[in-house]
């Protein structure tokens, strides 16, 4: 390990023949070094509420060690970039927040071009596998980040904006993104400063697999448990977006 930097073990999967010249998915783990100081965590949408109880118990199991990893990667130089989406307003008196705004603002690249394949499972219903949500409301309840995630008001940004997510990063030289958070099939994907977004305008993202969870519903293809759904969603990751790593790697 070279000093001052970060060791991924990184996934993959690339299709490759097998002995009957058939075409299949073969992971691949690769060893990644990068420099603390060219590196941000990207905490995505690890709200104080969630609509769906399910989803809300299993972001409870993960909250503190996502707190761990932030502490100790602040601690080596990783910028930590709060990304809670739709609360910027609770922030407004936040130091993280002002400095996050007080960016110059620097142009993204013109996007790359990127397939954008189907996903494994339809959570066209909210991907809500608890029973006694029946009923409730896929809508907004959320209103800040977790409390139990620290943020450091002196070295920390809060942003939930790609484009201004970009700036930070080009202003601090940052080219490697780690992002951690939920859901797996959504926000993670889909936010403009989330893994699709950063694929296209060419900047290094690593899923941290062991620090999300999916809104996936058993009773909906492809009818496997709620586990096994957020696994597909990490292998189609894999495939087709950006590596992913264990949390250990982050520990």
């Amino acid at each position: 390990m070279t000093p001052g930097t970060l060791v991924l073990h990184r996934n993959t999967r690339n299709l490759a023949r097998d002995s009957n010249s058939r075409y299949v998915w073969i992971a691949k783990n690769d060893v990644w070094e990068i420099p603390f100081r060219e590196t941000g965590l990207v905490i995505c949408d690890v709200w104080d509420r969630h609509w769906c109880r399910g989803a809300a118990e299993r972001e409870a199991d993960m909250v503190e060690t996502m707190d761990r990893v932030a502490v100790g990667l602040r601690q080596k130089g990783v910028l930590i970039i709060h990304a809670p989406s739709d609360t910027m307003d609770f922030y407004a008196d936040s130091p993280a927040r002002k400095r996050a705004l007080e960016v110059p603002s620097i142009e993204p690249p013109a996007e790359l071009h990127h397939e954008d394949p189907p996903l494994p499972v339809d959570a066209s219903d909210g991907g809500c596998d608890s029973d006694d949500n029946e009923g409730s409301k896929n809508e907004r309840v959320w209103t800040r980040q977790h409390a139990l995630i620290r943020i450091d008001e002196d070295r920390d940004v809060i942003s939930d904006d790609g484009r201004q997510i970009y700036s930070i990063m080009a202003n601090a030289g940052v080219s490697h993104l780690i992002i951690i958070g939920v859901h797996t099939n959504m926000c993670i994907l889909d936010r403009s400063f989330a893994i699709k977004q950063m694929v296209r305008w060419g900047v290094d993202i690593t899923l941290c697999r062991d620090l999300t969870d999916s809104m996936y519903n058993p009773a909906l293809p492809p009818y496997v448990d709620h586990d096994r759904g957020t696994q597909l969603i990490i292998e189609y990751i894999e495939k087709f977006w950006c590596p992913t790593i264990p949390a250990l790697d982050l520990l």
